[in-house]
């Protein structure tokens, strides 16, 4: 039949001989995706924010490097990472379901008609939860591609942004969130994987440590 030929539209691989076979994978797509605050606010219906949510960026992690001079040439090492805060981009809806919740946070950050900051970062602090879903919904339960949980979160930034007579767009609060860290799952699929430290000879191709 014709259609066998769809499984040839891949890529082949010199050391693998039955990749011409497999054919392409289903991608992940965009849009197919719910972000849930975990310990947000204080009135505990943050599925309220989940339904309200308009995108939201997925970690970025920088290491630092490193220079190390030495004679006719420098070397680089890793040093420390930092995770860049995300965006989270929410609709506002008219039973101030949104603002109420973003409000709250922030009080529990700081008592902004008090003037009185928290004793400390578990007084306030948050998980956030980025999921990937596979499209399901209703009788047909979706299920969980992928998961970013990010720990240790606040606002970093809380923008009500505008409003204009010109404009046919909802109203949105725009959220910068900073975190401590962040671990993928399931575990054992990306960031939080177990990995031993090992001493490799093989980096530098000259048998020595690098």
């Amino acid at each position: 039949m014709a259609i066998s030929t769809l499984s040839k539209i891949t890529v082949p691989l010199a050391s693998d001989t039955s990749a011409s076979n497999q054919g392409l994978l289903m991608p992940k797509l965009q849009y197919r995706f719910r972000v849930t605050l975990e310990n947000f606010g204080v009135t505990n219906a943050t599925t309220e924010l989940t339904k309200q949510v308009m995108d939201v960026t997925r970690p970025n992690i920088t290491f630092e490097e490193i220079t190390l001079d030495v004679y006719n040439s420098r070397s680089y090492l890793a040093g420390k990472h930092t995770w860049e805060p995300i965006t989270l981009n929410l609709r506002e809806d008219v039973n101030n379901s949104v603002q109420k919740l973003v409000g709250e946070q922030l009080q529990k950050q700081f008592d902004f008609f008090e003037q009185s900051s928290a004793a400390s970062g578990i007084d306030y602090k948050f998980v956030t939860r980025i999921e990937i879903l596979d499209g399901g919904n209703g009788a047909n339960t979706p299920s969980v591609l992928e998961t970013f949980e990010l720990y240790g979160c606040f606002i970093q930034n809380a923008n009500y942004n505008t409003l204009a007579y010109s404009s046919n767009e909802p109203v949105t609060i725009g959220l910068s969130i900073r975190y401590d860290n962040a671990i993928q799952s399931p575990v054992g699929e990306g960031i939080g994987t177990s990995v031993g430290r090992t001493v490799n000879s093989l980096v530098t191709g000259g048998g020595g440590l690098g």
